[in-house]
């Protein structure tokens, strides 16, 4: 999960492109980068860190120029090392640099291929060094001379969708040239699209979220279409193509259940509105299963459980209280990078208001349960706090397989519900019940929001990988790969200082 941001404006865009990212930051916390395109050079900085501190008035003014990209990032494939922060750059052909929202399932094909047939080298392991390549070469493959024109970019995304497998949602910025925007053709990973009308003419922002338009004065066009390419040239004239075979519209349910700010609209469905109807959905089950006479309250797990809670506390005429208080200046513990920080991090983030647990049945609402840590500290916090009964609900259905396409859970050991039935991850959390909601029931819950949406990327939930590339020794490599890590260049550097050291002893 990363969020990505393309302006060409008829004003410097260095400010703007940051606050944009300000409004992207829960999509990565881990680094931030922004590129700009004056004249036929780029400008950029990037870092690892929150955006507040990557930038600094100095790397500002250093990055001159009417469009560019940005990307707020989480380490997906590839590591946290601050060489693999974004955008990437390749000076051939024309120069090219490339911001990347997802993951690219077959990226270590690709890059024995980069090398071996395109005779392209990647200096990193991160998959969208790879992706940025495989565009560089096929732009190179349908260009002659040195003139580029739409068709041309065009016919060049259309060769990349062939030989691409996974989660993309990419802008690029081309010297001298413009912007280039694509998503792949499923349309995993969200990407739209606005406008604000001026003087000189119109300017364009595309964002991985339409909060990040909205909150700047731009307003919404339209999401960008699975396989479709949008160019804008620097003049601020836009041209689009679908460039996939047979696109199909197939989003990523978690986006709704967790990664998505409430106040945004993926594909034609609101984020908040479909938060209620899982609120909904999950209220009509607990009915079912549970004597409603036996819970006092409903509490949320802030803050993106909130709107599936009150939906629920709503449905079942119970009352609703804010018992945990969130220490907003605290990263979220699903992005953390380990088990260790994510344990230290719950009881920084979350405080209890004693009063409103005490001789209570309690119902707590999160919006997922994935690795279970947090769910387990909450409901200790609970019963510290005096809580007589407490009961977990989950917004989302059991998170049973590992998700390939953008999101830092790859390994099903670290998943609490893999291989487990829910009364074994009651007992793991220690919770006195748990209720999931069904799979059926979080897609209807989007789906009501907005009819159009028939089908879903839910892999994590159903086991179901849409770009049909993934099997179980797939699972098993990355399993591998994530377990044991390859040491960073600067592990490397401190190895090979160490042992001259002891040379020289």
């Amino acid at each position: 999960m990363c969020g990505i941001v393309g302006v060409v404006s008829h004003n410097p865009v260095n400010q703007l492109i940051y606050d944009a990212l300000l409004l992207l930051q829960h999509r990565g916390q881990d680094a931030a980068g922004i590129a700009t395109n004056h004249g036929n050079t780029f400008s950029m900085h990037k870092a690892n860190g929150l955006v507040r501190d990557v930038f600094r008035t100095r790397n500002m003014r250093s990055l001159p120029g009417n469009a560019g990209i940005g990307q707020v990032r989480y380490p997906t494939a590839g590591s946290d090392s601050e060489e693999e922060a974004q955008p990437f750059y390749v000076n051939a052909p024309f120069g090219i640099i490339l911001a990347h929202n997802g993951n690219l399932t077959n990226w270590e094909q690709l890059k024995v291929e980069m090398f071996k047939n395109d005779r392209r080298h990647i200096n990193t392991d991160s998959d969208s060094e790879v992706l940025l390549n495989v565009l560089a070469h096929e732009i190179q493959q349908v260009t002659t001379g040195y003139s580029l024109d739409p068709s041309a970019l065009f016919k060049a995304v259309s060769a990349l969708h062939k030989r691409v497998r996974g989660s993309y949602a990419v802008v690029a910025q081309i010297a001298g040239y413009g912007l280039l925007a694509f998503r792949d053709p499923f349309g995993i990973r969200p990407l739209c699209i606005g406008f604000n009308d001026t003087e000189k003419g119109p300017e364009y922002m595309l964002a991985s979220e339409s909060v990040a338009l909205e909150g700047l004065g731009f307003r919404f066009l339209r999401d960008v279409m699975p396989g479709e390419a949008i160019f804008i040239d620097l003049d601020g004239k836009l041209y689009n193509q679908q460039c996939a075979e047979n696109p199909t519209l197939s989003p990523c349910a978690f986006e709704f259940v967790y990664l998505a700010r409430p106040d945004s609209v993926i594909d034609g469905a609101s984020v908040y509105a479909s938060r209620l109807k899982m609120g909904e959905y999950l209220a009509e089950k607990i009915r079912k299963q549970f004597s409603l006479g036996d819970i006092d309250v409903v509490m949320p797990i802030p803050d993106s459980s909130r709107p599936a809670a009150m939906e629920l506390a709503l449905n079942l005429n119970l009352d609703y209280r804010e018992g945990f208080i969130k220490n907003r200046y605290i990263g979220r513990t699903f992005i953390m990078p380990g088990q260790a920080e994510r344990k230290k991090s719950v009881r920084q983030k979350l405080n209890a208001i004693s009063s409103e647990f005490k001789g209570k049945s309690v119902l707590l609402v999160d919006d997922s349960i994935v690795r279970g840590t947090t769910s387990r500290e909450i409901v200790q916090m609970a019963r510290d706090s005096g809580a007589k009964r407490v009961i977990f609900a989950s917004a989302a259905p059991p998170v049973k397989y590992p998700n390939v396409y953008g999101i830092d859970m790859p390994t099903r050991n670290e998943l609490i519900a893999h291989g487990r039935t829910e009364e074994e991850v009651c007992r793991e959390i220690t919770a006195d019940a748990l209720v999931y909601q069904d799979v059926d029931a979080l897609k209807r819950s989007i789906s009501d929001v907005n009819p159009a949406l028939k089908n879903f990327e839910a892999s994590c939930f159903d086991g179901i990988y849409i770009t049909g590339d993934v099997s179980r020794d797939y699972l098993d490599r990355i399993e591998y790969a994530r377990n044991h890590p390859k040491p960073s260049s600067e592990d490397t550097v401190r190895s090979q200082l160490n042992l001259n050291l002891a040379r020289v002893d």
